[in-house]
Parts: C-alpha cells; structure tokens; sequence
C-alpha cells in the first residue's frame, strides 16, 4: 500500500494529471475497497481504530485481470486510429452518408443512457425510461411539475432530462465523437405534441466552461405516426447555466486528436454527450418515444452557421 501511494504522488508532482489518472486507472483494482483518504466523520464521532491501509483489499490476479483488458483496448484503439477515422477506411468514411450512433433494442441501449429531473434540487417532477412496444424503442415518460420547493432560494422549477453516458476509452479515458463528416443531427421519434430541448455537451478544457452546451428545440406534432426530424448543427446555439451566449460560435464537430485525446490537452470543446430535456412549464404527463438517433450529411444544407458572429472589442 505505501509502495502505491509513492507511486501515485510522484506521478502527480513529476508526471502531471495524465501519469496520475493512467496509474489510478492500474491500480484501482488493486486496491479495491481503500480509502487513500479520510472520509468525512461527523462531528462527535469517535475516530476509526484502524489506519486507513489497513483497509485495504489485495487482490493481484484482479489487477492483473484489469490491466490486461485495458491493454487490449488501448490495442484495439490504436489499430483503429491507424486505419482510419472511426477505424474505417479513409475512401468508405468520405462517402459516408448516415450513421446511427443510439437504437433502442435492448435493455444494454437503455444503460447507455441517465434520466434525471428536478427532484435533484428539491421538485417534485418524475421520469422513467423503459423498452417500448416489441422492443423496438425507447419510451421516456414522467409527469411535469412546475412547483419550486420550499427552500428560500429556488425560484423556477419543473424539468425532465436524459442523456447519453459520456464514452470512455482505455484506462478510462475521455473518448470524444467525431461528427466532423455530418451536417446535421437525424431522429425518429413519436411525440405527444409538446416541445423538447436537444442538448449537445462538451467537454471544455478551462473550468468556467464546464456549463457550456448547444442547444436546439425539437417539436413533436403528436399523433399516433412517427416523424423523422433533421436538425442542422448550424442551428445549434450556445448557452451557460441557461442564458443565451452574446458570443456564437459553431459547435466544434472535430474531436481531438488521438495524442490530445491520451494525454487530455485539447483547448477546444469535443463533444461528448447527448441529451434532451422538457422544460415548457405546463404540468402535466408527457411522453416521447424515439426509434434512433443518428447523423446525417445532407448536401443540400450550406448553411455555416444561423447566427450572428462578431469580434469583442472592436
């Protein structure tokens, strides 16, 4: 145990952030069940006994386990990045048209996903998500209510989300989704009329970004028929803690490269997640089914971006 706390200090003094997460990544097996630090006591309790190596679980063979599975990954993701964008070929990623990133087949899809709402901050909304008829989609249904706790301090309430689990790569790594070869973000739902929000997260490099995302509305007409909806990326705007930017920029479509992505030290914001979000302030039960989530490269579409872009101080 001390031999691993050596390891892992002198990887955050001399290594930086990146040999200290590849080495926590190694060794968390290994030391499963530790605690490194000391956890919070309440006040009036008496301290533990036992120093906080004394808790820890050995366990070799899973560390070993671990590393050789994470080898193969690393592998596997180099011999990808070698052959070409996505791990195909060069000629077959150019001509590509469609592609479907999400399809809603299994129980395996929908843990890909993480619904939340407003019972985080004390309201009252619900959500669920389950397989819908045949398997054949996702259902994501709730109730909507707009009443703000009784805190003293929460004004507005009443939303519902989902979003997509952020991709993770070999000794869990950050994974970033390359849509650089799409124009616009393609969708088969089933609605019951009422206006959801798509969100796009990224993953910006400075902290005081990290609420940063692009948004644009989603209109369901309602009915018993499934619509197909295209929304360019051009459309997208750019929002922080739910205020409109003065300063629009497109969403940066291109993911790191694969040193930037190993080493984490890309300045521009890669997409990660995806998500939508019901926020239209009418209570009330809501429903939204949705086949497949893909992207789309229409050559139709020229538009750069929708909105207006200008230099500060100038």
């Amino acid at each position: 145990m001390a031999l691993a706390v050596m390891l892992l200090n002198g990887a955050s003094f001399h290594g930086g952030c990146c040999r200290h997460k590849v080495l926590l990544s190694l060794l968390g097996p290994l030391l499963s069940h530790s605690k490194l630090y000391s956890s919070y006591r309440r006040p009036g309790a008496e301290p533990e006994k036992k120093l906080s190596w004394q808790n820890a679980d050995f366990s070799f063979k899973k560390s070993i386990d671990h590393l050789k599975t994470q080898l193969g990954l690393l592998k596997k993701e180099t011999q990808d990045y070698l052959q070409g964008p996505g791990g195909h070929p060069i000629s077959q990623h150019l001509l590509e048209q469609t592609r479907v990133l999400w399809q809603f087949r299994s129980q395996e899809d929908l843990n890909e996903w993480v619904i939340s709402s407003d019972v985080e901050i004390g309201g009252k909304s619900k959500v669920y998500i389950k397989l819908g008829r045949n398997n054949q989609a996702a259902l994501l249904y709730g109730t909507l209510n707009t009443e703000a706790p009784r805190d003293g301090e929460t004004k507005y309430s009443g939303y519902c989300s989902m979003r997509s689990r952020p991709a993770v790569g070999s000794f869990n790594r950050k994974k970033y989704y390359d849509w650089s070869n799409f124009n616009s973000l393609y969708l088969r739902v089933r609605g019951d009329g009422r206006p959801w929000m798509v969100n796009i997260y990224t993953d910006p490099y400075f902290s005081h970004q990290k609420d940063d995302l692009y948004s644009y509305f989603m209109f369901t007409r309602g009915g018993p028929y499934w619509e197909e909806i295209k929304i360019p990326f051009s459309k997208f705007f750019l929002s922080s803690r739910g205020r409109v930017q003065d300063n629009q920029h497109p969403v940066w479509l291109d993911k790191a490269s694969f040193l930037e992505a190993l080493f984490e030290i890309s300045f521009e914001k890669a997409i990660r997640t995806l998500g939508f979000t019901i926020g239209d302030k009418v209570d009330g039960p809501f429903q939204l089914e949705i086949d497949f989530i893909g992207l789309l490269n229409d050559r139709a579409h020229r538009e750069e971006f929708a909105y207006e872009t200008y230099d500060k101080n100038t």
